[in-house]
């Protein structure tokens, strides 16, 4: 057991809690936090936790050395937090996919370093297997220029919190890296069928957080993330995406909230059942090509067994700067996730 004390806030959300069941499985004593009291004491009552209530506008870090931050959506929490962790000189971990989150985080590596702290951003399902799957296929073919990043969930569902982040991230648009840059592009900027484990999918283009993380991890300058959804869906996609603007109005902004309230995410049954296959292509100047796949199971236990195996690794291990999952945890992280559990 780890003799550091850390600390998850938003413990009571659905992956917030995963991640404080799977610690307490690990043998941890992690407190846990958020700023709803009665969420917050009954599940530290249930597992026999620490236990602190506060709400982000007074961030309560003292005797804590590391955060597992879990409260989003993170482009709204990420910053107050981080601030927070830079201030007390305490390691911050998130496990966020939104792309805006890791190029503010990583803006503040030398702010890290000075202070002698981690800032490591998606140590979840984003962007764990996918950074390391980019670090394995920029390994084979060093000098490659692009890099595609592609995932199918079968059998999955969606969290709250999840469903948020994507309706609120919806009106505006897609992105791409492109000669270096993040470009943004419409909703379904390419559409393509993708071979992966179990058979040829169709899947679109997302604004998922590769876009930023495997840059820093591999300097490929041209990178898309393909995510696999029904060919229909994507035609109405496309059909539809003139109208997704306008979900950046406040309004229809908190409609949509109001609908993602009604989400709870996979229960343990479907998670079980649940998996994900990956697919991963790189290709250089001269056309020579390199491609990968890799089966997993469930998103949102990967993530719970992640962030908690990163915990270990980082407080064993400690680094300072904004780093992205390779970079802080290494190459081969992924393969470990689920070890000795």
């Amino acid at each position: 057991m780890l003799s550091a004390m850390w600390m998850i806030y938003g413990a009571y959300g659905y992956t917030g809690d995963l991640i404080a069941r799977e610690a307490v499985r690990r043998g941890h004593k992690p407190i846990v936090a958020g700023r709803d009291a009665a969420k917050t004491v009954a599940l530290a009552r249930e597992l026999d936790l620490p236990s602190r209530v506060f709400d982000l506008s007074a961030p309560d870090l003292s005797g804590v050395d590391l955060v597992v931050h879990c409260a989003g959506p993170f482009l709204h929490t990420s910053k107050i937090m981080v601030n927070a962790c830079l201030e007390a000189k305490v390691h911050y971990l998130d496990i966020t996919g939104e792309i805006a989150v890791f190029e503010s985080v990583f803006k503040r590596d030398a702010e890290a370093k000075a202070r002698g702290i981690l800032l490591l951003p998606g140590v979840g399902f984003d962007v764990v297997p996918t950074d390391c799957m980019a670090a394995a296929l920029h390994e084979r073919l060093p000098d490659a220029t692009d890099l595609w990043l592609a995932f199918a969930s079968i059998g999955g569902g969606l969290s709250r919190g999840t469903l948020k982040t994507l309706l609120e991230g919806a009106g505006w648009g897609g992105a791409i890296r492109e000669n270096g840059r993040i470009r943004r592009v419409p909703q379904v900027f390419d559409a393509r069928e993708i071979p992966f484990p179990s058979g040829p999918r169709w899947t679109m283009t997302i604004p998922w957080g590769d876009v930023s993380t495997a840059y820093r991890t591999t300097g490929i300058p041209n990178i898309r993330v393909y995510s696999a959804y029904p060919r229909s869906a994507i035609r109405r996609l496309r059909l539809l995406r003139g109208l997704l603007p306008l979900l950046r109005f406040k309004p229809l902004q908190r409609l949509a909230q109001k609908y993602a309230d009604r989400q709870k995410g996979p229960g343990e049954a479907q998670r079980t059942k649940a998996r994900v296959e990956l697919w991963g292509r790189v290709v250089n100047a001269k056309g020579e090509e390199v491609t990968l796949t890799h089966s997993m199971g469930e998103s949102y236990d990967f993530t719970a067994k992640s962030a908690v195996q990163a915990v270990e690794h980082v407080l064993a291990h400690p680094k300072a700067g904004a780093l992205t999952p390779v970079l802080a945890l290494g190459r081969d992280f992924c393969r470990t996730v689920g070890a000795g559990s």
